[in-house]
């Protein structure tokens, strides 16, 4: 069932949709994991994984937008999180993406996030978007490349410290 207005986006290997607490299990894996964890934010138990599955819920509510999960079509399970992130504090609405254990290396993160980038500036209006990155992770820095986003400055992220800040190329420069 369905927890948020949420749309339903797909790509030819992947469905983005709303999150459900059916994916709760996944995502307490990937953020309680000490090494995968750390990009995305503090390591965190099942249950305060659970909290911060509910800020995302209430995430949407505010915004109209928030993280979907990426679930692979192959396989119907989830596979990541991905969407459009500001929450106070931030400097400016944030691209964001997650990819759990076992789905890294096909793509999917590229994939995901630009269904999400160009559902943000087709539905949201939006003009631009960043992600924000730190410094020492070198695979989401690469991604934001790949998806011909440049490094603007460092800024202090309220939860992670120093942080990078990525821009994305507008909806003109991405041809939506």
């Amino acid at each position: 069932m369905s927890l948020t207005p949420a749309p339903v986006l797909e790509t030819e290997r992947l469905i983005l949709r709303g999150p459900e607490l059916s994916d709760v299990p996944a995502f307490a894996r990937f953020h309680g994991d000490p090494v995968r964890a750390p990009g995305f934010g503090p390591v965190m138990d099942p249950h305060d994984s659970w909290r911060w599955w509910a800020m995302n819920i209430g995430h949407w509510h505010i915004h109209g937008y928030g993280y979907m999960t990426i679930l692979d079509r192959a396989s119907g399970e989830p596979a990541g999180i991905t969407g459009i992130w500001n929450p106070s504090g931030w400097p400016e609405p944030e691209l964001g993406w997650v990819v759990y254990e076992g789905f890294e290396g096909r793509g999917i993160a590229f994939e995901a996030a630009k269904r999400a980038r160009d559902w943000a500036y087709e539905a949201l209006g939006f003009t631009t978007l960043t992600s924000n990155i730190l410094a020492t992770n070198t695979r989401s820095q690469a991604l934001a490349q790949r998806l011909g986003a440049v490094f603007e400055r460092t800024y202090q992220n309220v939860h992670m410290g120093e942080d990078q800040l990525w821009r994305h190329p507008g909806p003109a420069e991405v041809a939506v």
